[in-house]
Order: C-alpha cells, then sequence, then structure tokens
C-alpha cells in the first residue's frame, strides 16, 4: 500500500509541474499579447493624429477656395461690401485652419514609442507657411482686385 501511495505522490508531482510549465508559458505569451496590444493602440494613436492634420488642411482648403471664388460668384448679386467680407472671413478661416492643423500635429504622443513613424515636423511647417502665404495673397487679391 505504502508503494501505491508513492507511486501516487511522484505522479501527482509530475503533473503538478507539467501543469506549472504550462502556466509559466501561458503567462509569457500574455505578456506578449499585452505588449504588442500597446503598441499597436500608439500605432493607431499616431494614425488618427494624421487624419485629424489631414481633415484640418482639407478644410482650410475648401475654405481658401470658397473665400476666392466668393468674388467671382457673388460679382453682381450682392453689394460689394458682403463680398469682400464674406471672401475675406473664409480666407481667414482657412488660415485658422492651417494653424490648428499644424498646432494639432505638434502634439507629442505619450509613451509608449509607436511602431509608425510620424511625419517630419519640418515638412508639416514648411507645407502649412506655404498655405498661409497662400491665404495671405488671396486675402490682398480679393481686395485689390477691380
Amino acid at each position: 500500500m505504502a508503494g501505491e501511495q508513492e507511486k501516487a505522490a511522484v505522479k501527482a508531482q509530475v503533473k503538478l509541474a507539467r501543469s506549472a510549465g504550462k502556466l509559466e508559458e501561458s503567462a509569457a505569451v500574455q505578456t506578449d499579447s499585452a505588449d504588442r496590444r500597446t503598441e499597436l493602440a500608439a500605432d493607431r494613436t499616431i494614425l488618427a493624429a494624421e487624419r485629424t492634420y489631414a481633415a484640418w488642411v482639407r478644410t482650410g482648403l475648401a475654405a481658401l477656395a470658397s473665400g476666392v471664388g466668393a468674388r467671382t460668384l457673388l460679382d453682381g448679386v450682392v453689394t460689394p461690401w458682403l463680398i469682400l467680407s464674406t471672401g475675406s472671413l473664409l480666407i481667414l478661416f482657412g488660415g485658422f485652419c492651417f494653424v490648428a492643423a499644424i498646432w494639432r500635429q505638434m502634439i507629442r504622443v505619450a509613451p509608449p514609442r509607436p511602431d509608425t513613424p510620424r511625419l517630419p515636423s519640418v515638412l508639416l511647417v514648411a507645407i502649412n507657411g506655404f498655405l498661409m502665404l497662400v491665404c495671405l495673397a488671396a486675402l490682398v487679391g480679393i481686395w485689390t482686385a477691380r
């Protein structure tokens, strides 16, 4: 009887050791999975910021085009002061959108660092600076055109 109890005890210990090994492997897999989910979440944050930047620039370009087109489309339909004020307001709103786009994009993302690279800040400032110059030129153009 003592031999059977010893065999059962040894068998239980072997089974327990196997179970502990599987538990350690499972814990390692879960840790790797959590790390990967964190990395993917950081990537999604970067991509969402870039979509927001694109939306601001798109809105600014639409407002700029509308402001420039307002002079041609509304000429002879409404009074000149209304044409100038509408066009100016739309162009100024376009400039605001370009500034808001760069401001939103320059906000840094807190750690963890994502795998997805960010757009270079110099490029964003250069593009939006050029768009602001276009806004100023359009504003001068609608006020001085005859």
